[in-house]
């Protein structure tokens, strides 16, 4: 009967070890922004030539078409030091996982001591002094420790989270590197071309400035009029240190991401001065795509599911902590180790329970607020990340009228300038009228210029925004742990 009983106390204590999991099961709540319907809805668009509902590539910058780009992007994905950084944080919360799954269970420790001491004679109920004698300790213990409530299951759950939060943030990281390298060889290039618009303008308002002094000293002109081209050949020449420091700030920067000195960039990259061009709409998907793309909508999902699993955490310490233990030695004097007089062995259960008072409870609270936190923060880039991309998508159907205007503009600037001087070398116009239609070519072009650069820039943008470029395996780092897969976000 006493076997019976103790084998059913034996059961029913497993089967409370194995189904006690206090705190709330995780899963995406109902009324998460995740899974409005809306947001999982087309993503506006303004045109039907400029975006496509194709699904992001993984590599988006191969859609430019450019060795020295990708060059860069590689060198960038190699050796920037923020990803370095990102790295490293998964590393560390992988090492945090895995000592959280190592919690609990079985340990052990051994000790071994040998004293030369006096112990008190009343401690033992003797009246006389007990002599000094030489002492020795030698023992084993080993216990395991019942997870009855879950506690350290819900910290390896929160664990867990944490650490694909760390994945996920390295993978916003990784695109945020990405994106920052393009757009840094865009301005570089950008900055090359509105150079050469203006190297341009002032060489042709240098010819202008040299006829008009000609006609000057042939009769034909007056001196004012000398002095109005020689103000807008100063006007012009400003702009040119302008476009030189953009364009070496620009350089600096590439630099840096790709964890170069500034003199280190190959030669060609400084002498860029064509925009870098897609050869297609740009393909966005939609919204749902769009959420389950995002690494920091995954890495605030994550954040969420960790802060739930430590409400379970928080709970289950109201509760008492339950192992068993066993231990064997010898203990007593050391010329009398290892007789069966100086052995000594135990086995049982050890409970130990912190009632809950001095604060526990308000820890619960403090966990179930810090989840409705993490729930408000995970809406709120859910709503941002939709806002960031039609707002990106916005700009550059803008940006992209406002070129085509600029273009149709500087086509009829260029035809009026081009007859306007001629009209001029026939006598039959005022060198003011020249100036000033040489002077609206020049204001046009550099317009048309910075347009076309505005719209690159939007391009680079737009795809920060679409979460495109983290999926590839990541390039080896300092660390020598392999970063675990990312883990999905839900779908709405």
């Amino acid at each position: 009967m006493n076997a019976v009983l103790r084998h059913t106390a034996v059961g029913a204590l497993l089967l409370c070890a194995a189904a006690c999991t206090l705190g709330p099961n995780y899963e995406v709540p109902k009324d998460a922004a995740v899974r409005n319907p809306a947001a999982a809805g087309s993503l506006t668009t303004a045109s039907g030539k400029e975006v496509s509902d194709a699904d992001v590539p993984s590599d988006w910058w191969h859609l430019y078409d450019d060795p020295a780009l990708n060059q860069l992007v590689e060198d960038a994905l190699r050796s920037n030091t923020n990803l370095r950084v990102a790295a490293a944080n998964i590393a560390r919360a992988s090492f945090a996982t895995e000592a959280a799954e190592q919690a609990g269970g079985f340990s052990g420790k051994t000790d071994a001591a040998v004293l030369r001491a006096q112990e008190s004679g009343e401690a033992y109920l003797l009246t006389e002094k007990v002599p000094v004698v030489n002492e020795g300790d030698f023992g084993i213990a080993v216990s395991y420790q019942l997870d009855l409530f879950g506690q350290i299951r819900r910290g390896v759950e929160a664990s867990a989270a944490d650490q694909q939060a760390a994945q996920a943030a390295a993978d916003v990281a990784r695109i945020t590197v990405v994106a920052d390298v393009v757009r840094s060889y865009v301005e570089n290039c950008a900055a090359g071309d509105e150079l050469n618009v203006a190297q341009h303008s002032l060489d042709l308002q240098n010819q202008s400035l040299a006829l008009t002094k000609r006609l000057r000293d042939a009769g034909r002109a007056n001196e004012p009029e000398v002095t109005r081209s020689q103000t807008q050949t100063a006007t012009l020449s400003a702009d040119i240190p302008r476009f030189t420091a953009r364009k070496r700030v620009a350089l600096y920067r590439l630099a840096m991401l790709t964890g170069r000195a500034p003199n280190e960039l190959p030669p060609e990259i400084g002498t860029c001065d064509k925009l870098p061009r897609l050869r297609q709409a740009i393909p966005v998907g939609d919204g749902a795509a769009l959420l389950r793309r995002r690494p920091d909508i995954r890495e605030s999902e994550r954040k969420l599911a960790a802060a739930t699993a430590r409400i379970g955490v928080a709970t289950a310490s109201l509760y008492p902590n339950i192992s068993i233990g066993a231990s064997a030695g010898f203990t007593g004097v050391l010329e009398d180790i290892p007789q069966s007089a100086t052995a000594r062995w135990n086995f049982g259960p050890l409970i130990s329970w912190n009632f809950p008072i001095n604060g526990q409870r308000e820890r619960v609270h403090e966990a179930e607020a810090s989840a409705s936190g993490a729930l408000a923060s995970f809406d709120g880039v859910v709503l941002n990340a939709l806002r960031e991309t039609e707002s990106e998508l916005a700009t550059y159907s803008s940006d992209l009228a406002r070129e085509d205007a600029l273009k149709t503009a500087r086509a009829s600037a260029s035809k009026t300038a081009d007859q306007t001087h001629r009209l001029y070398l026939a006598g039959r116009q005022s060198s003011l009228a020249d100036l000033d239609a040489m002077r609206t070519l020049a204001s046009v072009d550099g317009q048309v210029a910075g347009a076309e650069a505005a719209v690159s820039i939007d391009q680079v943008d737009l795809f920060l925004a679409l979460g495109g470029g983290w999926e590839q395996t990541p390039p080896a780092t300092a660390s020598s742990e392999a970063p675990p897969q990312p883990a999905s976000a839900p779908a709405p």
